[in-house]
């Protein structure tokens, strides 16, 4: 089976989101353009480290051209994306692995998200190998989401995308771990909780 790629050069829309409620959200990366639609899931972690990646990349971009390129600095708040994800989010696959790259001929953001693949190996050099092969295969390889975007279309994603990270339950004061609607057992507290 040829492998199947989700190609989006540019997108109309590329945004992070969820569906559910805090603490027990499923989070999406979600590629339109015109009437086709791709949405992936993935995890909350990968959402926070994809943002923050994108941002270093970015800056990075502007600290080599001094400045000189069609990459803002932050992210123009006249483009900001804070609508929900579109309807109906029909998961095409969960993501495993993602990359991001620059190209600096066409000042583009490469992000490609690849399907979460099981590898059988009986040894970590074994293991090693078959993954090198894996994403070394472009006809048979797992499903892919590619998308290439501007500098600014980049900017706004990671902006939202760290916002979305953000919007889940607030942090207990004392341990940092996410307090629960249905009560927080503190392990700095020793599970002791306070009557009113």
């Amino acid at each position: 089976m040829s492998r199947q790629v989700f190609f989006y050069d540019p997108p109309d829309r590329f945004v992070a989101g969820t569906v559910g409620l805090p603490g027990r959200r499923t989070f999406f990366l979600q590629a339109s353009s015109g009437p086709r639609t791709t949405s992936v899931a993935l995890e909350k972690t990968q959402v926070a480290a994809l943002a923050e990646r994108i941002d270093e990349l970015l800056d990075e971009v502007v600290r080599r051209t001094g400045g000189n390129s069609p990459v803002p600095a932050v992210a123009p708040a006249d483009i900001g994306d804070t609508a929900p994800l579109d309807a109906p989010v029909e998961e095409e696959f969960r993501v495993g692995t993602m990359a991001l790259a620059w190209d600096g001929d066409e000042q583009r953001m490469i992000i490609e998200a690849q399907a979460l693949v099981e590898l059988d190996a009986e040894s970590d050099e074994d293991l090693a190998e078959a993954e090198e092969r894996m994403l070394q295969d472009d006809e048979n390889g797992p499903p892919m989401l590619r998308v290439r975007l501007t500098g600014v279309q980049a900017r706004a994603f990671a902006k939202r995308a760290l916002d979305v990270v953000n919007a889940g339950r607030p942090p207990c004061p004392l341990c940092s771990l996410p307090l629960d609607p249905e009560g927080h057992v503190c392990p700095r507290q020793n599970g002791y909780r306070r009557s009113s």
